[in-house]
């Protein structure tokens, strides 16, 4: 049976595994503190590698950025992770196979192969939480673009040059509005200036009437993206993952979308995986070339 090392690489953390050919993890997860600095990154690379290569058939890596078409570099910035991290030669890092893939991406195929979206061919996967991250599969295959960057939920949702995008710079994106920042500047347009995320689900649940409006107004922005997605990509599922999932409420937007979309009728589900989908989704997209 097919075994593969396969990391999470964060700006906080830094997770790896031993994962099967059936999404197994047969070692427990160890997480540790990223380094600050991208030659200890690849330092630590290196020696886990070497602790678990009798063990191993190739070495998988889930991270923030575009990775390109061959699965092999970083193609973009990387966020909050060392400068000079986004140059790593990860093929230099041991004579077994390897493959690099972009989190979300990653988290997509999770899903896809193990998860909620087991069995359907064509699925979006969307990350909502500080920003809105996506992973797209078409007919089985997952969506890269000409360079590896495709997925990026960076749309018009409004008009009226209203709101700029933190993530890209435009205005009225689908991101500045959908994510759980998005939440947190309309709860702060109505809530007071200190509002936050915690502040309006903790209004939900009390029954607070200015809460319930503006997380109606946030998931309504929901929905139009989704509506814009499925009508271009015609996916069998639109699953949910990140800290904002959890207060979603399914039937309703499902419905709603669904009365609005010209392509047929979709589903929309929770994740099953949270913090260790990318790790899963990275492992198995490796194994599935070995």
């Amino acid at each position: 049976m097919k075994k593969v090392l396969s990391f999470d690489i964060g700006g906080t953390k830094i997770a790896y595994s031993v994962i099967d050919e059936q999404g197994v993890f047969i070692k427990d997860v160890v997480k540790v503190s990223t380094p600050d600095n991208a030659e200890g990154i690849k330092n630590l690379f290196i020696k886990v590698i070497k602790e678990n290569y009798n063990d191993i058939d190739g070495v998988a890596f889930s991270t923030a950025g575009a990775v390109n078409n061959e699965g092999t570099r970083i193609t973009s910035f990387t966020g909050n992770l060392p400068e000079g991290y986004n140059q790593t030669d990860f093929s230099s890092l041991t004579d077994k196979p390897v493959l690099v893939e972009n989190d979300a991406n990653s988290a997509a195929w999770a899903e896809y192969t193990c998860g909620a979206a087991q069995g359907s061919k064509n699925v979006i996967v969307l990350a909502i939480g500080t920003g809105v991250g996506s992973g797209i599969i078409i007919n089985g295959s997952l969506l890269k673009g000409k360079s590896g960057a495709a997925g990026e939920m960076h749309f018009p949702i409004d008009s009226g040059h209203k709101r700029q995008c933190k993530g890209c710079g435009q205005y009225d994106c689908f991101e500045s509005f959908a994510s759980g920042t998005g939440l947190m500047v309309s709860a702060q347009k109505v809530m007071g200036a200190n509002a936050t995320t915690y502040d309006v689900i903790s209004g939900c649940q009390k029954a607070d009437a200015v809460a319930l409006q503006v997380f109606a107004d946030w998931q309504n922005y929901l929905i139009k993206g989704m509506i814009m997605l499925g009508n271009v990509f015609d996916p069998e599922k639109i699953v949910l993952s990140g800290s904002m999932a959890q207060f979603i409420e399914y039937e309703k937007v499902e419905k709603a979308v669904n009365s609005s979309i010209l392509t047929q009728p979709l589903k929309i589900c929770p994740a099953k995986f949270e913090n260790n989908a990318g790790m899963l989704g990275a492992a198995m997209l490796l194994i599935g070339k070995l």
